[in-house]
């Protein structure tokens, strides 16, 4: 996997010059994400609606990152996390399980 840079297209990375996301090799570096709202460009006063903006970005980077796939069925939203990148990992550290029980 080579390095990609992800944006979410927010003024404050055009402004500040990074990235949203840096994907390199084997890993997602995600940077600046807050419970700002970018729809909106407000920062809201409740802390759980400042939540869900987090998520909601790092959902979008993860998506771009062709991490996680999402599909919308009426009302509902399904995600679909992609764990070949992880079992790549995984494999590169085969742990004896008997080694691993003591």
């Amino acid at each position: 996997m080579t390095r990609h840079l992800i944006s979410t297209g927010s003024p404050f990375e055009r402004s500040f010059g990074y990235s949203r996301a840096v994907v390199d090799g084997d890993f997602v570096f995600v940077s600046g994400t807050t419970g700002y709202d970018y729809a909106t460009m407000t920062l809201p006063e409740d802390p759980a609606a400042q939540a869900r903006n987090v998520f909601k970005t790092i959902g979008a980077v993860l998506e771009e990152a062709g991490l996680v796939h999402t599909r919308r069925e009426g009302r509902y939203k399904f995600h679909h996390v992609d764990t070949s990148p992880l079992r790549a990992i995984v494999e590169r550290w085969p742990i004896d399980a008997e080694e691993a029980d003591s």
